[in-house]
Protein backbone atom coordinates (compact mmCIF):
# COMPACT_ATOMS: atom_id res chain seq x y z
CA UNK A 1 0.00 0.00 0.00
CA UNK A 2 1.22 3.50 -0.83
CA UNK A 3 0.58 6.12 1.89
CA UNK A 4 -2.04 6.16 4.65
CA UNK A 5 -4.44 8.94 3.73
CA UNK A 6 -7.21 10.15 6.07
CA UNK A 7 -9.83 7.93 4.37
CA UNK A 8 -7.60 4.84 4.25
CA UNK A 9 -9.99 2.80 6.41
CA UNK A 10 -12.94 3.38 4.07
CA UNK A 11 -10.82 2.69 1.00
CA UNK A 12 -9.68 -0.65 2.42
CA UNK A 13 -13.24 -1.59 3.38
CA UNK A 14 -14.52 -0.69 -0.09
CA UNK A 15 -11.74 -2.75 -1.69
CA UNK A 16 -12.32 -5.68 0.71
CA UNK A 17 -8.67 -5.57 1.81
CA UNK A 18 -7.95 -6.75 5.36
CA UNK A 19 -4.15 -7.00 5.39
CA UNK A 20 -1.20 -5.59 3.47
CA UNK A 21 2.35 -6.81 2.93
CA UNK A 22 3.84 -3.37 3.56
CA UNK A 23 3.24 0.37 3.45
CA UNK A 24 5.42 2.81 1.51
CA UNK A 25 5.12 6.49 2.43
CA UNK A 26 5.88 8.94 -0.35
CA UNK A 27 6.21 11.89 2.05
CA UNK A 28 4.85 13.20 5.34
CA UNK A 29 2.11 15.67 4.38
CA UNK A 30 -1.20 15.28 6.21
CA UNK A 31 -3.23 14.10 3.22
CA UNK A 32 -0.81 11.19 2.82
CA UNK A 33 -0.33 10.07 6.43
CA UNK A 34 -3.25 10.99 8.71
CA UNK A 35 -4.94 7.60 8.40
CA UNK A 36 -1.92 5.94 10.03
CA UNK A 37 -3.79 4.97 13.22
CA UNK A 38 -5.98 2.59 11.22
CA UNK A 39 -2.90 0.43 10.62
CA UNK A 40 -3.52 -0.85 14.17
CA UNK A 41 -6.34 -3.05 12.87
CA UNK A 42 -4.03 -4.50 10.22
CA UNK A 43 -1.44 -5.10 12.95
CA UNK A 44 -4.02 -7.16 14.86
CA UNK A 45 -4.94 -9.15 11.75
CA UNK A 46 -1.30 -9.87 10.94
CA UNK A 47 -0.24 -10.64 14.50
CA UNK A 48 2.92 -8.54 14.08
CA UNK A 49 3.85 -4.94 13.23
CA UNK A 50 3.13 -3.83 9.69
CA UNK A 51 6.25 -3.42 7.56
CA UNK A 52 6.69 0.24 6.68
CA UNK A 53 9.18 2.01 4.40
CA UNK A 54 10.06 5.70 4.03
CA UNK A 55 12.98 7.80 2.89
CA UNK A 56 15.17 9.09 5.74
CA UNK A 57 13.68 12.57 6.04
CA UNK A 58 10.11 11.32 5.71
CA UNK A 59 10.74 8.60 8.30
CA UNK A 60 12.11 11.14 10.78
CA UNK A 61 9.06 13.36 10.27
CA UNK A 62 6.71 10.41 10.74
CA UNK A 63 8.45 9.42 13.98
CA UNK A 64 8.19 13.01 15.23
CA UNK A 65 4.44 13.08 14.54
CA UNK A 66 3.49 9.50 15.39
CA UNK A 67 6.20 8.12 17.66
CA UNK A 68 3.74 5.82 19.43
CA UNK A 69 3.01 4.04 16.13
CA UNK A 70 6.65 3.04 15.70
CA UNK A 71 7.88 2.81 19.31
CA UNK A 72 4.76 1.99 21.31
CA UNK A 73 3.50 4.03 24.27
CA UNK A 74 2.28 3.38 27.83
CA UNK A 75 2.16 -0.37 27.38
CA UNK A 76 0.79 -0.31 23.85
CA UNK A 77 3.11 -2.09 21.41
CA UNK A 78 4.37 -0.53 18.18
CA UNK A 79 2.10 -1.25 15.22
CA UNK A 80 4.57 -0.46 12.42
CA UNK A 81 8.15 -1.61 11.87
CA UNK A 82 9.54 1.41 10.03
CA UNK A 83 12.53 0.82 7.76
CA UNK A 84 14.53 2.99 5.39
CA UNK A 85 13.11 2.97 1.86
CA UNK A 86 16.02 2.03 -0.45
CA UNK A 87 16.37 2.76 -4.16
CA UNK A 88 15.41 -0.84 -4.95
CA UNK A 89 13.44 -3.46 -3.03
CA UNK A 90 11.14 -6.41 -3.57
CA UNK A 91 7.88 -6.92 -1.68
CA UNK A 92 6.29 -10.29 -2.40
CA UNK A 93 6.58 -10.75 -6.16
CA UNK A 94 6.73 -7.00 -6.91
CA UNK A 95 10.05 -5.33 -7.77
CA UNK A 96 10.08 -1.66 -6.76
CA UNK A 97 12.41 1.16 -7.79
CA UNK A 98 12.46 4.52 -6.03
CA UNK A 99 13.72 8.04 -6.80
CA UNK A 100 13.50 11.33 -4.91
CA UNK A 101 11.23 13.87 -6.57
CA UNK A 102 11.09 17.64 -5.99
CA UNK A 103 7.94 18.72 -4.13
CA UNK A 104 8.39 22.39 -3.34
CA UNK A 105 10.89 22.66 -0.49
CA UNK A 106 10.87 18.90 0.25
CA UNK A 107 10.99 15.68 -1.75
CA UNK A 108 8.54 12.84 -2.32
CA UNK A 109 9.32 9.25 -3.25
CA UNK A 110 8.61 8.36 -6.86
CA UNK A 111 7.75 4.69 -7.34
CA UNK A 112 7.94 2.15 -10.15
CA UNK A 113 6.40 -1.29 -9.65
CA UNK A 114 7.11 -4.30 -11.88
CA UNK A 115 5.62 -7.80 -11.73
CA UNK A 116 4.70 -10.52 -14.22
CA UNK A 117 5.96 -8.45 -17.15
CA UNK A 118 3.84 -5.37 -16.31
CA UNK A 119 5.03 -1.97 -15.12
CA UNK A 120 3.28 0.79 -13.20
CA UNK A 121 4.62 4.20 -12.12
CA UNK A 122 3.27 6.45 -9.38
CA UNK A 123 4.29 10.11 -9.32
CA UNK A 124 2.27 12.17 -6.87
CA UNK A 125 3.22 15.46 -5.19
CA UNK A 126 5.88 16.64 -7.58
CA UNK A 127 6.92 20.11 -8.71
CA UNK A 128 9.33 19.22 -11.50
CA UNK A 129 10.77 16.46 -13.65
CA UNK A 130 14.38 15.35 -13.10
CA UNK A 131 16.55 13.04 -15.24
CA UNK A 132 16.25 10.33 -12.56
CA UNK A 133 12.47 10.61 -12.72
CA UNK A 134 12.48 10.42 -16.51
CA UNK A 135 14.55 7.22 -16.37
CA UNK A 136 12.21 5.73 -13.76
CA UNK A 137 9.01 6.48 -15.66
CA UNK A 138 9.98 5.52 -19.20
CA UNK A 139 8.38 2.52 -20.94
CA UNK A 140 5.46 2.09 -18.50
CA UNK A 141 2.22 0.20 -19.03
CA UNK A 142 0.51 2.65 -16.67
CA UNK A 143 1.62 5.96 -15.18
CA UNK A 144 -0.36 7.68 -12.45
CA UNK A 145 0.74 11.31 -12.30
CA UNK A 146 -0.18 14.39 -10.27
CA UNK A 147 -2.21 17.04 -12.13
CA UNK A 148 -3.59 19.37 -9.47
CA UNK A 149 -5.42 21.97 -11.57
CA UNK A 150 -5.25 23.99 -14.78
CA UNK A 151 -3.47 26.96 -13.23
CA UNK A 152 0.23 26.76 -12.19
CA UNK A 153 0.98 25.83 -8.58
CA UNK A 154 4.28 26.11 -6.67
CA UNK A 155 4.42 22.49 -5.45
CA UNK A 156 2.28 20.48 -7.89
CA UNK A 157 2.12 20.17 -11.69
CA UNK A 158 -0.73 21.83 -13.54
CA UNK A 159 -2.66 20.01 -16.24
CA UNK A 160 -0.69 21.12 -19.31
CA UNK A 161 2.57 20.33 -17.51
CA UNK A 162 1.44 16.81 -16.65
CA UNK A 163 0.20 16.25 -20.20
CA UNK A 164 3.53 17.39 -21.65
CA UNK A 165 5.33 14.82 -19.49
CA UNK A 166 2.88 12.12 -20.56
CA UNK A 167 3.51 12.99 -24.22
CA UNK A 168 7.27 12.87 -23.70
CA UNK A 169 7.42 9.66 -21.65
CA UNK A 170 4.66 7.93 -23.69
CA UNK A 171 3.22 5.44 -21.19
CA UNK A 172 0.73 3.07 -22.74
CA UNK A 173 -1.92 4.45 -20.36
CA UNK A 174 -1.90 7.39 -17.97
CA UNK A 175 -4.15 8.42 -15.10
CA UNK A 176 -4.33 11.89 -13.54
CA UNK A 177 -4.46 12.08 -9.75
CA UNK A 178 -4.31 14.57 -6.85
CA UNK A 179 -6.80 16.85 -8.64
CA UNK A 180 -8.62 19.68 -6.88
CA UNK A 181 -12.33 20.60 -7.09
CA UNK A 182 -11.83 22.63 -10.27
CA UNK A 183 -10.99 19.52 -12.31
CA UNK A 184 -14.38 18.32 -13.57
CA UNK A 185 -14.38 14.68 -14.70
CA UNK A 186 -16.68 15.06 -17.70
CA UNK A 187 -14.90 18.19 -18.92
CA UNK A 188 -11.53 16.46 -18.68
CA UNK A 189 -12.75 13.34 -20.50
CA UNK A 190 -13.94 15.55 -23.36
CA UNK A 191 -10.51 17.07 -23.94
CA UNK A 192 -7.87 14.58 -22.81
CA UNK A 193 -5.84 12.56 -25.35
CA UNK A 194 -6.55 8.89 -25.96
CA UNK A 195 -5.24 6.59 -23.20
CA UNK A 196 -5.24 9.46 -20.66
CA UNK A 197 -8.04 9.80 -18.11
CA UNK A 198 -8.69 11.32 -14.67
CA UNK A 199 -8.58 8.79 -11.84
CA UNK A 200 -11.46 8.43 -9.38
CA UNK A 201 -12.05 6.89 -5.96
CA UNK A 202 -12.31 3.12 -6.02
CA UNK A 203 -10.80 2.81 -9.46
CA UNK A 204 -9.09 -0.50 -10.34
CA UNK A 205 -6.57 -0.91 -13.17
CA UNK A 206 -5.73 -4.29 -14.66
CA UNK A 207 -2.28 -4.71 -16.20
Amino acid sequence: MVDTGPDMRQQLLDADVATVNAVIWTHEHADHVFGIDDLRQIYHRLGHPVHGFARARTGAELRAMFGYVFDGHHGYPPTVDLQLLPDKLTIGSIAIRVVDQPHGSITSAGLRFEAAGASFGYATDISGMTPDMQALYEDLDLWIVDALRRQPHPTHPHLSQALSWIEELAPRRAGLTHMDHSMDYAALMAMLPDAVAPCHDGQVFEL
